[in-house]
């Protein structure tokens, strides 16, 4: 792209951006979907591996 063809001013600061709380809850959500899939004998290894991120992940955004 040439430099001329550019916008102004970046406009990544008007990306619908999640806060700390938000991505916590959306990821409690999410874990335990993939956990009852899980528990119901619907899950493999990697799925058991992305529940395991995923707590690891939620733990990151609760940390203050």
């Amino acid at each position: 792209m040439d430099p001329s063809e550019r916008i102004p001013k970046d406009d990544w600061v008007d990306q619908d951006l999640l806060t700390r709380d938000e991505a916590a809850g959306r990821l409690v959500e999410e874990i335990a979907e993939v956990a009852k899939k899980i528990e119901a004998g619907e899950g493999d290894e990697v799925m058991e591996r992305r529940l395991a991120g995923m707590k690891e992940a939620l733990k990151h955004y609760r940390e203050r």
